[in-house]
């Protein structure tokens, strides 16, 4: 599993990517399960950060199976 710092950098560098490259996405990650939490505090981990960080990476993989240089290029720099 990766570190907590590894996986923060990831998920900034994939929603930048997703902010710059495919900005009709955005609207799609306020609605993500992950980002809604059902607890007023809830706990932060690295389980929680790599799950976020997957659903990230398949909104991209669903949506642009058409960008397949893009998403090349996605999964050989976002590991």
């Amino acid at each position: 599993m990766k570190t907590e710092k590894t996986l923060t950098e990831n998920i900034i560098r994939i929603t930048m990517t997703i902010r710059k490259e495919f900005p009709e996405l955005m609207k799609f990650l306020n609605e993500m399960p992950e980002t809604i939490p059902d607890q007023k505090s809830p706990e932060i981990n690295d389980k929680i950060l790599e799950e976020y960080f997957n659903s990230l990476k398949e909104l991209l993989v669903n949506y642009a199976p058409n960008h397949s240089s893009f998403l090349n290029n996605f999964n050989t720099t976002h590991k």
